[in-house]
């Protein structure tokens, strides 16, 4: 009887596992939907101001003078990766697919003798990463205090890093994200954003680069670099926030039908057990009457 009970009260506790997955399934498909539109309502301005941005630096004569967030420093040396990652967890490999790309990177310019420091942003990377390169992590921005994402936290975050980057003899900056493809499909990716690459650009983007600038081209580059950083930085944190709740709507369905499955298990168990309880006592009886 003990252990028909113990199997009673595991059956229970599954069921009401399964209650908790389910709703928080529901939750994360509701969300989705608003991350979803958000994420790709930015992409094509994102990508946009990547292109005229790299087109410029394909087009000017770098100089003394050009602003250090377009030419760089002179080196490549002390390298900083921005790692965004989710404050919560139950998100299925989310946050570790973001992590795996930034330690990939990590490896390989440690490999080559470059010095690399970590910027944080969301709790869940933080141990890791701190497990692995403890005196590596140069900041860990904050963000389980913010309910709605706005661009201010994108300027925010870029504003910092900037300046660091104008301070701390930082070299290059990557970013570090994970777009979403799909509920089922989040893609890691890697980009660098400081200084801006210079990449092959459509014809319109680099039209654009042959203009003349009006006030001047210093005024305007002055203004645009830092905002490209931000957008590249807000375009992240959207994509994040949609490919954390499609990760985890998924993690949750799983979880969901395995619980499922293991209360058809235990409860072929109980059944099994249960019989076999019942026949012994009957064999018992049985046996006493004869034996009168």
């Amino acid at each position: 009887m003990a252990t028909l009970k113990a199997l009673k009260m595991r059956i229970s506790s599954v069921k009401s596992t399964q209650k908790i997955t389910k709703a928080m399934k529901m939750v994360a498909a509701a969300k989705l939907r608003r991350a979803q539109t958000a994420a790709e309502a930015a992409r094509p301005f994102a990508d946009r101001m990547a292109a005229v941005v790299a087109g410029i630096v394909s087009k000017i004569n770098m100089g003394p003078e050009s602003p250090k967030l377009l030419a760089g420093t002179g080196s490549d040396q002390t390298h900083l990766l921005i790692v965004c990652t989710s404050d919560r967890g139950l998100a299925g490999g989310f946050n570790s697919n973001i992590l795996r790309a930034a330690r990939r990177k990590a490896e390989a310019l440690i490999a080559d003798g470059k010095t690399v420091y970590f910027y944080m942003v969301g709790r869940k990377g933080r141990a890791v990463i701190g497990r692995l390169y403890p005196k590596q992590i140069l900041h860990h921005h904050d963000t389980s205090a913010i309910k709605q994402l706005a661009f201010a936290d994108a300027q925010a975050i870029a504003k910092d890093v900037i300046d660091r980057y104008m301070t701390n003899g930082i070299d290059v900056v990557h970013l570090f994200y994970a777009r979403f493809r799909s509920a089922l499909v989040q893609e890691p990716v890697g980009q660098q954003i400081i200084p801006v690459p210079a990449v092959e650009t459509d014809g319109a983007a680099a039209s654009l680069a042959a203009v003349e600038y009006e006030p001047d081209q210093d005024e305007i580059l002055a203004a645009l670099l830092p905002r490209n950083v931000a957008v590249q930085i807000f375009r992240a944190l959207l994509e994040n926030t949609a490919s954390e709740e499609g990760s985890r709507m998924t993690a949750m369905d799983n979880a969901t039908r395995n619980a499922g499955d293991m209360i058809n298990r235990l409860s072929i168990q109980y059944n099994r057990t249960r019989q076999a309880a019942i026949t012994k006592e009957l064999i018992e009886i049985i046996s006493g009457a004869e034996a009168l």
